[in-house]
């Protein structure tokens, strides 16, 4: 797991770096999800980077599609393009746009921006993979604040209702959302007891740590007859010091000197 972390730590270095040349972008929710998605990519999921397209493979779902700048450099990283290329972002010609486009980038298995979504795709995607009779799981990771979403409640009571144990969701409890904490925006708790109400498996879990989150995919994996949530308790803007909890980075860039500053956190 050792490795994960040292993984991890690349990609927010990427993160940082990305936001700086591109000067803009939503950092405070990338940060918070790197343990996740990087113990998946690089862990657990199934996937092929030579072959993103393998109807075989494992599927995920960035329901939170503003946080690209985490998904595209662990895409990068993970080998589907050069880790260069992460300097084009949300330019005009670019084919990294603020969202992910599954038309356009590697690895991007649905295009998401709209949120409230990615868990009724997962839905589906879990559906016609039982139809064709293939074993693939899907991943979705939905941000807390989205959750505040009527069609993610849907999506959930759709997902028991069909017994779609292939799906395993992933929260990014953070607490923070583009206008303040969660619970004074829309209260979500008790949010663990709202899950099970509707049917599924749940989890609690410290989202930074990649033993934890290794381990609870294994026991989602076990779990038959019912889908999997993992709520992961993270950090907004995670691994920059002043970043961290400040609901002002939810989409805000650097100036010249917070760049220098988190760029020299992040080499210390």
């Amino acid at each position: 797991m050792s490795n994960l972390n040292e993984i991890c730590h690349t990609v927010r270095r990427d993160i940082v770096s990305t936001l700086v040349t591109a000067g803009c972008g939503h950092p405070g929710g990338s940060l918070s999800a790197v343990e996740i998605v990087t113990t998946l990519y690089f862990d657990k999921m199934h996937i092929d980077p030579a072959n993103p397209r393998d109807p075989n493979r494992d599927r995920f779902v960035l329901s939170k599609g503003h946080a690209t700048l985490m998904m595209y450099s662990v895409l990068a990283e993970r080998g589907y393009f050069p880790v260069e290329e992460l300097k084009t972002f949300r330019k005009n010609w670019s084919r990294l746009p603020g969202h992910p486009d599954m038309n356009k980038v590697p690895g991007i298995d649905m295009t998401t921006g709209s949120l409230g979504q990615g868990l009724a795709v997962a839905n589906g995607m879990a559906l016609a993979g039982r139809t064709q009779g293939k074993d693939y799981y899907c991943y979705a990771l939905l941000g807390d604040g989205e959750l505040q979403e009527g069609m993610v409640w849907e999506a959930a009571m759709a997902a028991a209702h069909y017994k779609l144990d292939h799906v395993i969701a992933f929260v990014d409890r953070n607490g923070l959302q583009i206008d303040g904490t969660t619970e004074q925006v829309m209260g979500l708790e008790p949010l663990a007891d709202k899950w099970r109400s509707f049917g599924w498996h749940v989890q609690e879990i410290d989202g930074h740590d990649v033993e934890a989150i290794s381990r609870a995919v294994d026991e989602a994996k076990s779990v038959k007859g019912k889908p999997s949530v993992i709520i992961a308790k993270t950090v907004k803007g995670k691994g920059v010091s002043f970043m961290e909890n400040r609901v002002e980075f939810h989409g805000k860039a650097l100036n010249k000197e917070q760049a220098a500053a988190a760029m020299a956190e992040m080499e210390g």
